[in-house]
């Protein structure tokens, strides 16, 4: 378990430091006024930043699988939401945001929610699902891929949380996809239609948070992202994969699962760092 926590706290790192980059070529990216556009990911590709980001984000995924192995959903999808604490710090020193104490307070508020999480964590459950719930993981990628595009037709005020929240659910679907698998040798995963499902709704919540990003308020979407990326595999860990909490503290991983996905919230506007940086306010004179 020690093993899956290093890995789920090196996952949040690597997408944290990932997210700065990303954004930073999101905001310098050119938009456009129909909606979602799939070329978007293509422009984003011409820039470095956005590869760094990409790459990390590769580093980052592959520990979060490992930490799937061991940890179950509630704790993991938690760790992943902190990664906004490690882009909170990363963009102090990277493009000069100045954090206030409010943040610094959000900050500690996750370590310590991710801290009573770790402490009541059983593992991850032993629940099998059938064929059937593996084909549904994939009807859901495309059902989201679809509504996604839906909601870029949206007015922005309601596009960028729209967006986000589908973001977020894509997010979560990949990481329940990913955990359901059982075999990762090459043929198993041809056969496989949940292996399908994770690069499906990879590309989707990824296409669908950068297009958030363009033209809405980075805290609606980001804190909508973490609210679907969170709480929808929480759930479905802990009701149909068989995710448990040492006996007796239930209450203490739902207290610890609240206060994490509290402090993220609390740090959603670091979702998005390419807007100009706060400057500290300066001190009276006199």
């Amino acid at each position: 378990m020690i093993l899956g926590l290093v890995a789920a706290f090196a996952a949040a790192v690597c997408y944290g430091v990932g997210a700065v980059m990303q954004a930073l070529a999101a905001r310098s990216t050119s938009d456009t006024d129909g909606g979602v556009d799939p070329r978007l990911l293509v422009r984003l590709l011409g820039q470095w930043r956005f590869l760094v980001g990409l790459a990390l984000d590769g580093v980052g995924f592959v520990a979060q699988i490992l930490a799937l192995r061991v940890l179950p959903l509630f704790l993991v999808q938690a760790s992943l939401a902190a990664s906004l604490a490690v882009t909170a710090v990363v963009a102090t020193w990277l493009v000069g945001v100045v954090l206030g104490w409010r943040e610094w307070v959000a900050v500690a508020v996750v370590c310590l929610g991710l801290t009573v999480l770790g402490v009541s964590a059983k593992g991850e459950g032993a629940t099998s699902v059938g064929g059937g719930f593996h084909w549904a993981l994939l009807a859901v990628s495309v059902a989201l891929g679809l509504a996604g595009m839906a909601a870029g037709r949206l007015s922005d005020r309601a596009r960028t949380p729209v967006l986000g929240l589908i973001a977020g659910l894509a997010f979560g679907l990949v990481a329940i996809a990913s955990r359901v698998l059982s075999d990762f040798a090459v043929p198993h995963l041809l056969r496989d239609p949940a292996a399908y499902a994770v690069p499906v709704a990879g590309v989707m919540a990824f296409l669908f948070y950068a297009s958030a990003l363009q033209r809405g308020g980075v805290t609606a979407a980001t804190a909508m992202m973490v609210v679907g990326e969170t709480v929808v595999p929480a759930l479905v860990g802990t009701m149909l994969l068989g995710d448990e909490t040492r006996p007796g503290f239930a209450p203490v991983a739902v207290a610890g699962f609240v206060i994490a996905v509290a402090g993220a919230l609390g740090l959603a506007r670091f979702g998005e760092v390419g807007a100009e940086p706060r400057q500290p306010q300066s001190q009276p004179t006199g």
